[in-house]
């Protein structure tokens, strides 16, 4: 009986001494992340996958990747200050008669009201159309020499830019993986970096062809910025994983979550709020471009550059 009791009272002793394992997730959706992170990887290389063939097809259709807008392609933008301009029947006017060029019309609105139109198409400011083009946009709408103006870029001049700023595009992906690889000094944690930053940049454009919006040269400096964007929550999370020590693998991913999503989502509200009161339609292309681009940085960190890293780590950790 003795010998039962000292043996009851060391178990007692060794199960008080065991620490309790800490539950991983809070909730539900913690849990189905913790539980299904690899599967829930499929998301967003599906979605790269996706862009990837929208891209293709659209550069085998017109030689593009994406859709040019008049900065780029070279054209003319003629800018109406007018209250009682509708868009809409203008632009249908001048499609029919000038079917062998794009037209596009846009509103501009102040606060919410329409204040004008802008009317843009990509005849080449150097042939004789354009005169034709102008004359009868101001036919159409009986609109004052002095409430409108006329810009014009030339064919090559837009293919100048074009090549610059797809330059300047390459240039800062390697410099951003100079830096990230020199920082973490380990291949995939930085290529997972570098994946997300480019998948970034190629589901944001598909997203834009999808919708038929034309990029031009503020849109690529938006997209220079996503480049920024991306890094910044890639490296919170990959110092957060690799960096520091204290918690658990999944304790640290989701501290990292929460700052990170917190700083996107306080961006998203205030380019929101930026995109509907800017009066400035270069302005609004870039709040756009970035808009896009933080919805879709939300997936492309938390269930791809996540997913890879947690995944590398555990990997390590076992054969350690």
């Amino acid at each position: 009986m003795r010998r039962k009791e000292k043996i009851l009272k060391k178990k007692g002793k060794a199960l008080e001494t065991t620490p309790k394992k800490k539950k991983r997730g809070s909730n539900k959706t913690t849990n189905f992340y913790d539980k299904y992170y690899k599967q829930l990887m499929i998301i967003p290389f599906l979605l790269l996958l996706f862009s990837i063939i929208n891209i293709s097809m659209l550069y085998s259709e017109t030689g593009d990747f994406f859709h040019k807008g008049i900065s780029l392609s070279g054209g003319i933008t003629i800018t109406l200050i007018d209250e009682d301009l509708v868009s809409s029947e203008l632009e249908t006017q001048l499609i029919n008669e000038f079917e062998e060029y794009e037209v596009n019309v846009r509103t501009i609105t102040d606060a919410g009201r329409n204040i004008g139109l802008i009317v843009e198409s990509n005849i080449d400011p150097d042939d004789e159309e354009s005169d034709i083009f102008i004359d009868r946009v101001k036919e159409l709408t009986g609109i004052s020499e002095a409430n409108m103006s006329v810009e014009s870029v030339g064919s090559s001049l837009g293919e100048a830019f074009f090549r610059q700023t797809f330059i300047a595009l390459l240039f800062a992906f390697l410099f951003m993986g100079i830096v990230v690889f020199a920082y973490f000094r380990s291949f995939i944690p930085s290529a997972a970096v570098i994946l997300a930053a480019a998948s970034n940049i190629i589901v944001t454009v598909a997203f834009l062809n999808i919708i038929n919006f034309k990029l031009g040269t503020a849109g690529i400096a938006a997209l220079l910025m996503l480049i920024g964007y991306s890094v910044d929550t890639d490296i919170l999370l990959t110092t957060r994983l690799l960096k520091e020590k204290e918690g658990t693998i999944f304790e640290r991913l989701i501290s990292a979550m929460k700052t990170g999503i917190t700083m996107t989502g306080t961006t998203l509200i205030a380019v929101t709020v930026a995109y509907i009161v800017a009066d400035s339609q270069v302005l609004r292309e870039i709040i756009l471009v970035v808009m896009v681009g933080l919805v879709i940085d939300l997936i492309n960190t938390w269930l791809q550059n996540a997913s890879i890293l947690r995944w590398y780590i555990e990997r390590r950790v076992e054969h350690d």
